[in-house]
């Protein structure tokens, strides 16, 4: 089990950049698959960004491909979630999460271990 806390969310206009990071306990982090999970007013849980175990492979929902992007240091047991181009609809409470699957699991009950979130507001 990894306990997470995640940092870097706050108010940024659309257009512009965030660097959101998710910092893990233990010492078994390289055997987790990471996710960034988003969640806004009245709408479902969905899946933004999942990096594997090594860091060889990503996957990124359509909404935020080409400007969203996925990255871990096992050193410092930590992932990150570089978003630019910011839209008003990325407005969430994003989570990070980890999960013992290989690959790539894109669904949220492959998850174990969940982060409390960090709000990212976009103005328009």
């Amino acid at each position: 089990q990894l306990q997470l806390v995640e940092s870097g969310g706050g108010l940024v206009q659309a257009g512009g950049s965030l660097r959101l990071s998710c910092a893990a306990s233990g010492r078994t982090f390289s055997s987790y698959a990471l996710g960034w999970f988003r969640q806004a007013p009245g709408k479902e849980r969905e899946s933004v960004a999942i990096i594997t175990r090594t860091g060889y492979n990503t996957y990124y929902a359509d909404s935020v491909k080409g400007r969203f992007t996925i990255s871990r240091d096992n050193a410092k047991n930590t992932v990150y979630l570089q978003m630019n181009d910011l839209k008003p609809e990325d407005t969430a409470v994003y989570h990070c999460a980890a999960s013992r699957e290989l690959g790539l699991p894109r669904q949220a009950y492959n998850y174990n271990d969940w982060g409390q979130g960090t709000q990212v507001t976009v103005s328009s």
